[in-house]
C-alpha cells in the first residue's frame, strides 16, 4: 500500500532518504544471521552480499553529497566486520540522509560523470528502496511501506536512467506486472525484478 501523499518535488532529496532509510532500518535489523546465505531476488547475490552492496552504497553516495570521490572498485565486508553491522549501518544510513540534506548538496553536479547531484541522490534512493524490498522479501519480513513521494521521485527518474542503466548491467530486463499493479510494483518491473518473487 503506498502511503503518504504528495509531489516528489516538494521534498528535498535528503528527506525522501530520510523517508526511505526509516522504511529500510526495520528490516536490516530484522535480518537474522541464519539468513545471511539466504538467495534473493537480486540472483548474483545472497542476504550477506546484498546488505554489503547496499552499505557500499550508503557510505559511497555520502560522499557525493559534499561533491566528493567515490570508488566503487570492491566491495567491504562491513557485515563480517563484527555482530554489531546492523547499528552500523543504521549510523550510516542516517548520515547519508544527513548529508544530502545539507545546503547546496543537490546542487550542481558530481561524480566523475558530472551528474546532476540530485539524479545522484535519487540513484541512492532507488537502492534503498529496491534493496530494502528485496531483503525484506529474502528473509520473509514485511516489506517497507511505498512512500508516495519517494516512489513518485523514483518513477520520473528511472525513466529517463533505464536503457543506460539496463545497458551497464544495472538494470535487468524489463518484468511485466499486471495491469493496475501498485506503482513501486511497476517500478520493481522497470529495474528487471519480479515483484512476485518468492523464497
Amino acid at each position: 500500500m503506498e502511503t503518504n501523499t504528495g509531489s516528489a518535488r516538494e521534498y528535498g532529496i535528503g528527506e525522501l532518504l530520510g523517508r526511505a532509510v526509516d522504511g529500510v532500518l526495520p528490516v536490516v535489523r530484522g535480518i537474522s544471521d541464519g539468513a545471511l546465505a539466504d538467495p534473493t531476488p537480486c540472483a548474483e547475490y545472497d542476504v550477506k552480499d546484498l546488505v554489503n552492496h547496499l552499505f557500499h552504497v550508503v557510505v559511497e553516495f555520502r560522499k557525493l553529497a559534499a561533491k566528493g570521490s567515490v570508488d566503487f572498485t570492491g566491495t567491504p565486508d562491513r557485515v563480517g566486520d563484527g555482530a554489531d553491522w546492523r547499528e552500523r549501518f543504521a549510523e550510516a544510513a542516517r548520515e547519508l540522509a544527513a548529508a544530502w540534506s545539507a545546503p547546496g548538496a543537490e546542487e550542481g553536479t558530481a561524480g566523475t560523470m558530472d551528474m546532476p547531484a540530485r539524479t545522484l541522490g535519487a540513484m541512492a534512493l532507488l537502492d534503498l528502496a529496491v534493496h530494502g524490498w528485496e531483503l525484506a522479501r529474502a528473509t520473509g519480513q514485511p516489506e517497507p511501506p511505498a512512500d508516495a513521494a519517494v516512489v513518485a521521485e523514483l518513477a520520473g527518474q528511472v525513466a529517463g536512467m533505464a536503457p543506460t542503466a539496463r545497458a551497464m548491467g544495472m538494470f535487468g530486463e524489463p518484468v511485466a506486472v499486471p495491469a493496475g499493479a501498485p506503482e513501486f510494483e511497476r517500478l520493481l518491473g522497470l529495474t528487471g525484478r519480479d515483484p512476485a518473487w518468492k523464497v
